[in-house]
């Protein structure tokens, strides 16, 4: 495997939420929380989302109506369940060796988001193809805007396949093996009021009713040229009507998700993108 090296960055003065304490705990007894998006759905205004955390033998689960709210309810369950387990301490030791952080990839992409003071890395795990005795697994990892995919016959070895495909994008973004990419600059939504980019100056003054339009390349336009990520989640689940449904999320401060409906998954998209166009606008033209 790559040799990937991390510079340390400062440290916040903050106080420390169960996210960081648990992955405190991981990183002393070599077993690092992988967090995981299992689902997404919710009403436009109450996005409702699911993650789970797995340290070492433990699996623990969290809702809230944000990504973070959901990380932190689930890294909660899990302390407490790590400080009911009496014999904990004395076993960890030999509970997951593949996890050490200074070779597994999955611990040194969680390491390095924490220096940096970034959002932790997600893992979206895809259904499995393949027969049972042939399974291959797909897992996403998205880190501050990037996405990389890996596979492995497991979803642990997916996992750190992906890890370490971000890693090497990460190297590649710096130009050299230590890692020095940083992110763009945030977005906040209060700030769309002053921009006077092409864009969203057109924005402005256009319509948003105008039928067959292709408001999935409108918002990436706009993102562009603000410097916002844009992803769609898909939503297993069909609408009482039978319509395909997802959320689309903008990277801004605060994140923006919105809700999108449709007879095929890309009208969904087309939706979801649709009703985020209507709230940039509503923003960015309030005086």
């Amino acid at each position: 495997m790559a040799d990937f090296q991390v510079t340390k960055a400062p440290q916040r003065c903050q106080e420390k939420t169960p996210v960081q304490i648990l992955h405190e705990h991981g990183i002393k007894t070599g077993s690092a929380p992988v967090y995981e998006l299992i689902q997404a759905d919710g009403d436009t205004h109450e996005p409702c989302f699911m993650f789970t955390v797995t340290i070492g033998d433990f699996t623990c689960n969290g809702r809230g109506s944000t990504k973070k709210a959901a990380k932190h309810e689930a890294a909660e369950a899990a302390l407490k369940l790590l400080k009911r387990d009496a014999q904990l301490n004395d076993q960890r030791d030999g509970l997951s060796p593949e996890a050490d952080d200074t070779s597994n990839p999955v611990g040194v992409l969680q390491e390095l988001a924490m220096q940096r003071v970034w959002c932790l890395p997600e893992y979206v795990v895809c259904l499995g193809n393949g027969n049972d005795f042939l399974k291959e697994f797909s897992v996403t990892c998205r880190l501050e805007g990037l996405e990389e995919s890996g596979s492995g016959s497991s979803k642990k070895l997916a996992r750190r396949a992906a890890a370490e495909r971000m890693l090497g994008k990460l190297q590649s973004l710096s130009g050299s093996p230590e890692i020095t990419w940083s992110p763009p600059s945030r977005v906040y939504v209060e700030s769309l009021r002053q921009s006077t980019g092409e864009k969203i100056s057109l924005l402005r003054r256009t319509p948003l009713s105008i039928l067959n339009t292709d408001y999935i390349q409108m918002l990436l336009e706009i993102s562009l040229e603000l410097g916002f990520q844009v992803t769609y989640v898909d939503i297993d689940e069909l609408t009482v009507n039978g319509q395909y449904q997802c959320l689309v999320e903008l990277s801004t401060r605060p994140v923006t998700v919105c809700h999108g409906t449709g007879m095929t998954s890309s009208n969904a998209h087309n939706t979801a993108a649709h009703n985020a166009l209507q709230y940039i606008k509503m923003v960015a033209s309030k005086l």
